[in-house]
């Protein structure tokens, strides 16, 4: 690894106050299904390490289902929900205690939080999930979070712990997510060709970075590298770093922590937003769509401002005042997400008028524009 590049990844671990660790089903089972005892050790070992650094750490980890699998007997995952709910039931409790044991032997304790995505949609219960972390990082406590499997259907599940571990690095400050799976890292070709290698550093992301991640997925989880890929977008794109890694690896958080050349390593690409705007612009689903025109677009992606109805062409869905837009230019690609001031009734009738013209129109208004730059965060490319 040349200077310039193990400085930059010891750049990226001192800059991180906290780990987020996401540690896939594979990586925690064998291939009879049923937990690999040494891993879970070496994962309390590691994340001991990471406290003893002064930083805190946060593990997301699969294995629920996959460990219920093992305990109920089943020949192979369910392939419907309440099987899949049943087999979570009965592995949380086993995860979650095996973890703790590990972690006792370093005075530390597991802290369970299980989550469905509405805990990110609501503003109120997003700031408590953050508030409990905030809290549990007083203690020696090791904060463990899965989705809540045993209640989660298609409404309000996350699709993977990928995208869960995404939202959770984005609702910390200075976080450094890093993903664990059974695979080393981002490869440049199929990874079952012996003339592909791991990409160490990607600094900017194109097309190219999107067509390697092949259509695949492990046996026992629900993610693949596209999912991983998806996540390591949503962190970057908010000006924090990424690490894809190989969590069979012998000690990896540890090579991590000196800034070895393990995994592939993402650079942040967009800028540091707040966390009010991480929330509006990656953890809540739109509920409704503008279509704008290039003036408007110029406004809000160069000059920074609000959005005025003047230059909305088009509104669809159902929307009350307070709730994620989501807004497209002329093309129909979407280039920022922002909280509208007004219901969707009242934007079709303001639609396309000068600011001066809304008290004529709807009565007395307290806002010309329908969405504030304050409210407004502008996706990367």
């Amino acid at each position: 690894m040349t200077d310039s590049l193990k400085d930059i990844r010891q750049t990226v671990v001192d800059r991180a106050r906290t780990i987020v660790v996401k540690v896939g089903t594979n990586v925690l089972s064998r291939e009879d299904d049923t937990l690999d005892e040494a891993r879970f050790d070496a994962l309390a070992e590691q994340m001991h390490l990471i406290r003893e650094s002064g930083r805190q750490v946060v593990l997301v980890s699969s294995g629920a289902i996959g460990a219920g699998i093992g305990l109920l007997g089943l020949e192979r995952r369910p392939d419907d929900l309440p099987h899949l709910q049943a087999a979570a039931a009965v592995g949380q409790a086993h995860l979650i205690r095996r973890y703790d044991d590990c972690l006792n032997k370093f005075g530390l304790r597991a802290a369970q939080l299980l989550l469905t995505a509405n805990d990110f949609r609501h503003r109120g219960r997003y700031l408590n999930v953050r508030n409990t972390l905030r809290t549990l990082f007083e203690y020696r406590t090791i904060p463990i979070i899965n989705e809540n499997d045993t209640v989660s259907v298609k409404e309000i599940q996350f699709g993977d712990n990928d995208r869960l571990a995404a939202l959770v690095a984005n609702l910390l400050e200075d976080p450094l997510l890093v993903i664990l799976s059974v695979i080393d890292g981002l490869y440049d070709g199929d990874p079952a060709l012996p003339t592909s290698q791991v990409i160490p550093l990607v600094d900017r992301w194109d097309e190219t970075i999107k067509s390697l991640a092949l259509p695949t997925r492990s046996r026992r989880g629900t993610g693949g590298m596209q999912s991983k890929l998806d996540a390591a977008r949503m962190v970057t794109a908010v000006g924090e770093s990424v690490i894809i890694a190989n969590g069979g690896q012998s000690g990896v958080l540890g090579h991590i922590l000196r800034g070895e050349n393990v995994g592939t390593l993402f650079l942040g690409q967009g800028e540091h937003l707040p966390a009010w705007k991480r929330w509006i612009g990656y953890s809540v689903a739109p509920r409704g769509q503008l279509r704008l025109d290039e003036g408007a677009c110029r406004a809000i992606s160069q000059r920074r401002k609000s959005l005025l109805p003047i230059g909305v062409i088009s509104v669809e869905g159902e929307f009350h005042k307070g709730e994620l837009l989501m807004l497209v230019d002329p093309q129909g690609r979407e280039i920022a997400r922002g909280l509208s001031n007004f219901n969707s009734q009242d934007t079709r009738r303001i639609a396309g008028r000068r600011s001066d013209e809304l008290e004529s129109i709807l009565g007395q208004v307290h806002y010309e524009e329908i969405i504030h730059v304050d409210n407004l965060v502008l996706l990367s490319s």
